[in-house]
């Protein structure tokens, strides 16, 4: 079976393996430094909410506020599929192929 490794040689593959040992190795330190940081900061983050009960509340208050929004947002988006099929009966009067109705022209 062909390995793309196989055109080299044992020394190579040696030092090919080694290096990717240590960018392995890398990578795992990375992500262990992250998720120490990202809890580091989520207990942070719930310290200072604790001791300040009203950016609590502001914080709830802004993230309700951005659901609305994207709820608004996905439903204007849904509206518009309406808008659409108008757009396409328009262009379907010229263009029967852009308008879906294939073979009416």
């Amino acid at each position: 079976m062909y390995n793309e490794y196989d055109d080299l040689s044992f020394e190579e593959q040696l030092h090919l393996t080694e290096s990717q040992i240590i960018q392995r190795h890398n990578q795992q330190m990375f992500l262990r430094r992250n998720a120490q940081l990202l809890q580091q900061e989520l207990s942070f983050e719930a310290e200072l909410l604790e001791e300040n009960p009203e950016l609590a509340q502001v914080i709830h208050s802004l993230n309700m506020q951005e659901i609305q929004s994207n709820q608004q947002g996905l439903q204007n988006v849904l509206g518009s599929e309406e808008l659409g099929t108008k757009e396409q009966s328009v262009w379907s009067k010229f263009f029967p192929v852009l308008g879906g109705n294939y073979g009416a022209g």
